[in-house]
């Protein structure tokens, strides 16, 4: 039902240009200047006539300028369309239109009603509303072109920095997967110098992996369940070389969490623990946890070996910081990510994640 709404909802955009100069004059930045104009000379309308149709006219002077003023030089002249030619002409129909209205409103209609001169009906004073109009309305319109040609740059600039953001995000990912790509077929290498028959299962367990990460190359988010799965066969395939080096112990509720997270998200977590826990000869578990609080999911990897601090040269861990930072903009519902010591003798990653 809110997507209804929204979509119903009207775009500036699409207003007519009568529609959206009234919007813009009924904005408190101009419609209280407004008001300090009209109040004060229809006071003095009423304070200098005598006749009962003073203060009528005067609302009636003031609403037509309002209305027909900025809304003709709009429709006339568009900011964001090139003045060709017949500016003059235009120019013209505008002068015209405004002293035609004025004086329409000023002298003919008080001689139809049978009014008596009032002191906005005046020579001189229909002289100066006049003017008023000509340069008050040019002014007005001015004032919400530029606040509608800036409203429109805003967004566009928005749009431009979510787009770009996106195209980082996907930087970032291709930046990641040669990283995950390299690791392992530099193990792989290892293993076939050692063991043919290790590395041939190695290579079927990546392959495996590597048809689900191009899943994940195509897509802004997955399921967590699939980042999990993803994890486990990375455990699976160093488990290949010696089952013995090390136990994984998953700790993860029933069902879990429907939420989406960056695809590959946690892959350098887990590439990050084996290569300094269970792969640097570190014996214990490797613990994979999963947990809710509120509107959080709370993941955390924690590995045997003392946490050493930040490693120069690194770059798996940043990335990870910089895609949650651009698949999380909204602060307030930031993800986060750290990484510090769990005890004397072991490291523990911890990913947070909004549910929605």
């Amino acid at each position: 039902m809110a997507a209804e709404t929204t979509s119903k909802r009207a775009d500036p955009d699409d207003e007519g240009v009568l529609r959206s100069t009234v919007r813009a004059l009924l904005a408190p930045r101009r419609a209280i200047p407004i008001s300090l104009v009209v109040v004060p000379l229809t006071i003095i309308q009423d304070a200098y006539s005598r006749d009962p149709i003073a203060v009528p006219l005067a609302l009636l002077l003031c609403g037509s300028f309002l209305l027909v003023g900025p809304s003709l030089w709009r429709a006339l002249f568009p900011m964001d369309k090139p003045l060709a030619s017949g500016a003059a002409l235009r120019v013209l129909v505008y002068a015209g239109v405004g002293a035609s209205l004025v004086l329409g409103i000023g002298r003919v209609l008080p001689d139809l009603v049978g009014a008596g001169t009032t002191f906005l009906t005046t020579k001189p004073s229909l002289a100066v509303c006049v003017a008023l109009f000509w340069v008050g309305g040019w002014g007005l319109a001015r004032d919400i072109e530029l606040e509608e040609h800036l409203r429109r740059e805003r967004a566009r600039a928005l749009a431009l920095s979510r787009e770009a953001d996106h195209a980082q995000l996907l930087a970032l990912r291709s930046h990641l997967d040669p990283h995950f790509l390299f690791n392992t077929l530099n193990a792989i290498a290892e293993w076939c110098r050692e063991d043919g028959a290790v590395a041939e299962k190695a290579i079927v367990q990546l392959s495996s992996m590597l048809r689900t990460m191009m899943t994940g190359i195509q897509s802004t988010t997955w399921p967590l369940a699939k980042e999990i799965e993803l994890v486990n066969a990375l455990f699976a395939m160093h488990a290949i070389r010696d089952p013995s080096l090390f136990e994984v112990r998953l700790a993860l509720p029933e069902p879990l969490p429907e939420v989406d997270v960056p695809p590959m998200i946690l892959l350098p977590i887990a590439e990050n623990a084996m290569k300094h826990g269970p792969l640097a000869r570190h014996k214990g578990e490797v613990v994979l946890e999963v947990t809710i609080a509120r509107d959080l999911v709370r993941v955390s990897l924690s590995n045997p070996g003392a946490y050493q601090g930040p490693r120069e040269g690194g770059s798996g861990l940043a990335i990870v910081q910089k895609r949650l930072a651009l698949a999380f903009p909204d602060p307030a519902k930031r993800a986060s990510f750290d990484i510090a010591a769990e005890g004397p003798d072991r490291t523990q990653a911890v990913v947070v994640i909004p549910r929605s």
